[in-house]
Parts: C-alpha cells; structure tokens; sequence
C-alpha cells in the first residue's frame, strides 16, 4: 500500500540546547498530532486506501575523537569517535532531562547536535499518551488497526541497551540514550495502569515500599511538609491523578478501587519532590515497578520496608542498612547475572545514616542500638520457614546477612542495571529464626510506633540527596566499559 508521512523538516544543526528542544516538541507535536486526525478519521468510516505513518523525532551527534573536556563525569559524552544516536517521544515530559544532556554533550564535545525524524514509527496507541483506549474503539469498527497504522513491535522494546548486549551493526550508529523511545513510552503506559498516576506527576526522588502503613502516614505527613516554610512542596497527587492543595482541598474524585501498586506524588515544580509507591509484596512485583520508573531517570530510589531480623541480638524495630544483597528473588537473573556485585554506594549510605541520626536522636556508638549496617538477603519463597530450613539458614550465615525480605537485592539489582543510585533501609519487624514470628498480636504495637519515624528517615535521607550536586550524586561506579552519553 501507499504510505501517508507528514511532512517534516530534514536534520538541521543545533548548539543551543532550549532551541534543540523545542524543535524535538514541534514534530514529536506534529507526528502525533498527524496520527490521532488520521485515526479519528478510520473511526468515522473513512478507510484510507494507504498506511498511515508518522516517526519519533531523532537527536544525533557525529564526534572524529575520542577526547572530551570533562573526564569528570559519569555521563555527558559518547564512547569514542562515530555517529550516535537516540529516538525521542515525550519531549514536553523530559524537557529538563533532555535540556541537561544535550548541553553536556555540546560542553564536552565542543560539535552541534543535529535533531530530525528517525526511522522508528510512532506506534499508533502511544500517540494518545494520555490514556485512550485505542482497542475498544477499533474493535467495534471490524477492520485491523494494523492494516493502516503501526501496531507496537515488542522486537524493538528490549533492554539490550542497559543491559549491555546491545550490538551495533555495520555503518548503524551507537546508541546515544539508555532507551529507545518506543521503550519509554510502554513504560510510560504501565506506569498509568500499574499506579493509576499520569506519569508526569512522579518526582525524582522515589521511596518504595511494601506496605500501605509507610503510605497512610505519607498521605499524613505530606499535609505538614507542604505547610513547612521553603519546603517548595506545592501539592499532593493521589491515584487517581487526585490533586490535594496544601490547604486540603481536592481537585478531582477519588477512584472507587486502588491500583495493583498505587502511587503518591509530593510535588516540587521542578520534579525535585519524593514519589512513594506501595510495590505490594515479591520481587516480581519490585522489577515491574522498577523496569518503568527506570524510564524517568530517577535521582534516586529507596526501599523502606519490613524484614525479618536474622541475629538474635536485633529487637523488633532496629533498622538495618543493606550494605550487601544475597540475590535469592531470581526475577533479573536472564538480565543481570548473579554473579554480579551490587556495591554499596557511599553517597546514598552516608545520606541514611545520616537521617537515622537526626530523626532518632542517636550518634556514634549510640546509633549502633538502633541499627545495623549489614547484608540483606531477598527471596521468592514468602513461606520458606515451612520447609527444612536448616539449608537457607546455613546460607544466609555464611553470607552474613543480618536481614532477609522478598524485594530489597532486586531495586538495588534493577537500580544498578538502570544505573539509579539506590539504597535501602529496612525495619525488623519478626526474628524467625527466634521464636518472634510476624503474627497479628505481635506486630500491631510495632506497627505503631514505627512507621512514622521510619519514613521520616527516608524523607530526610531524599532531602539530604537532593542537596546533593548532581554529578555527585550519580555515581561513577553504575557506568560500564562503553556507555550512552544520556544519564
């Protein structure tokens, strides 16, 4: 069949990064914009007699060298001498993320970048990135979406890129970002379905749990620090895209069941705020939350949740810092190996303890009460107390862990995959292998008197992150051999 293009501009040259950007909005605006006409047009009964084909917009830059002026950084610059390129979708969404790297790239390679439209097709149901339900409106028409329009292609939404087995073919260019643009946008839509917020609304600061206690004393809390003098908090987002001002009116209407992992949203205007997700329970569940939030190039996530203290001299509320991870949850073993070393990382560590400090009150050989700093083991056997477990018990004292959950290794696991600086600080809230089993009368006092000043840790951990300079906080020790130049 014929095929129907928009018309769009060829490649054109940029060393400014607001003018590169601005030229990405207009034909990501246009190529859209053309795909959506044409597709109210099949639902009207007007069956073009051709495909319909709009692509994502395109950044490129071609270096002859393999110097840079910044050998600082952990990211900002291409691998070596050669073409390298990324597709682009939702450049009005990562306007900032988009801003920062193509100035890096112009201050470390001293050449233009170049912005026009790629080969990729823009696949029909991203086009309507604000939630329309493309199929059901099709179906009811009997004719094939993928007779006219371009379908999403699962071939091109892998994660070769991050997990490095990405391979270049002859006279092809390198890749210039983590993700491909069809890949961000389906994780642009999960993030819709699985935490029922519009992903604009997540901040770059994202604490992750595994409990709906951590979240109802968020919801609580986040009223107080959006009163707080400077805090910057402007307003609150509920599932829902529930919008709550900071003086506890709502915009919008609570939805009448919550998401499979709903998400809430304390909001600085310039996505600097912290987004808590409740993940539910498994490590499944903590590598699909993971797999899409990794799209947004996160400053930073945490775990805050609950384990089961391993040494007899824990008590029910220590905290345990994971400096270490034990990989029994087996969910990124086909994409990152075992056999990987998950690495503490320093920044993230210091800025924890530094918050359980201040929030406790405690210092120094005093802290030590409290908390423990140690390796945590993740596993994917909830019920592995049922079995013989004189084999797990052995293997987790060899490996000293001092803690033992279901997500904690997979977030630090995904988040050094996706190089996000992770950490994690969990609560003790049984000892198993102690006669303290998590039973309903042993836990709700805890319960209680826990949850608030665990998650005031994490909020003062984030605020210290985010104080952090950038270049700082985004570690050296998450990049590879040969890397995109995108954070």
């Amino acid at each position: 069949m014929p095929l129907r293009q928009p018309d769009n501009p060829p490649f054109a040259a940029f060393t400014d990064p607001d003018a590169a950007v601005e030229r990405l909005n207009e034909i990501f605006a246009t190529n859209t914009a053309f795909l959506r006409d044409a597709f109210k047009d099949f639902v009207a009964g007007e069956l073009p007699s051709c495909r319909v084909r709009a692509c994502y917009p395109q950044i490129r830059i071609a270096t002859a060298t393999h110097s840079r002026v910044d050998s600082r950084l952990a990211y900002g610059f291409v691998s070596g001498p050669g073409v390298h390129s990324t597709t682009v979708t939702r450049p009005d969404l990562f306007a900032g993320y988009l801003r920062e790297q193509i100035e890096l790239l112009l201050r470390n390679h001293e050449v233009p970048v170049e912005i026009g439209v790629g080969d990729v097709p823009i696949p029909l149901h991203f086009a309507f990135y604000d939630g329309t339900h493309v199929e059901g409106v099709a179906e009811a028409l009997n004719h094939p979406l993928a007779d006219v329009f371009d379908l999403p292609d699962l071939s091109i939404l892998d994660d070769a890129i991050v997990n490095g087995t990405h391979e270049v073919a002859a006279g092809m260019a390198r890749p210039l970002a983590p993700f491909t643009a069809p890949r961000v946008d389906y994780s642009l839509h999960r993030l819709q379905h699985y935490t029922a917020t519009a992903a604009e609304h997540f901040q770059n600061f994202v604490i992750l749990t595994n409990y709906q206690f951590y979240i109802d004393e968020f919801c609580r809390l986040a009223g107080d620090l959006m009163a707080q003098e400077g805090s910057g908090y402007t307003h609150f987002v509920e599932p829902g895209n529930i919008t709550v001002a900071p003086d506890g009116s709502l915009s919008g209407e609570r939805p009448s069941r919550l998401p499979q992992m709903p998400a809430y949203h304390l909001v600085r205007p310039d996505h600097s705020g912290i987004t808590m997700v409740n993940i539910g329970v498994g490590p499944s569940n903590a590598k699909t939350i993971t797999d899409h939030v990794a799209v947004l190039r996160s400053h930073a996530w945490l775990m805050l949740g609950h384990c089961a203290g391993l040494r007899n001299s824990q008590k029910l509320g220590d905290y345990v810092l994971a400096h270490g991870y034990v990989r029994e949850d087996h969910v990124l073993d086909a994409d990152l190996p075992p056999w990987v070393p998950i690495p503490p990382l320093a920044e993230v560590q210091v800025a924890l303890e530094q918050a359980v400090e201040e929030v406790t009150g405690l210092a120094g050989y005093e802290l030590k009460r409290v908390m423990r700093t140690g390796t945590v083991a993740s596993i994917d056997n909830r019920n592995w107390e049922l079995r013989d477990h004189r084999e797990p018990v052995q293997r987790f004292s060899q490996s000293r862990a001092i803690g033992l959950d279901m997500e904690s290794a997979t977030i630090a696991a995904n988040g050094f995959r996706f190089r996000v600086p992770y950490g994690t600080l969990l609560c003790v809230s049984d000892k198993p292998l102690h006669g303290e089993l998590k039973l309903p009368g042993m836990a709700t006092d805890f319960y209680k008197r826990q949850v608030a000043q665990h998650l005031k840790i994490g909020i003062a951990a984030m605020e210290k992150l985010r104080a952090m300079p950038r270049e700082r906080l985004h570690s050296r020790k998450l990049r590879s051999f040969a890397e995109t130049a995108f954070q």
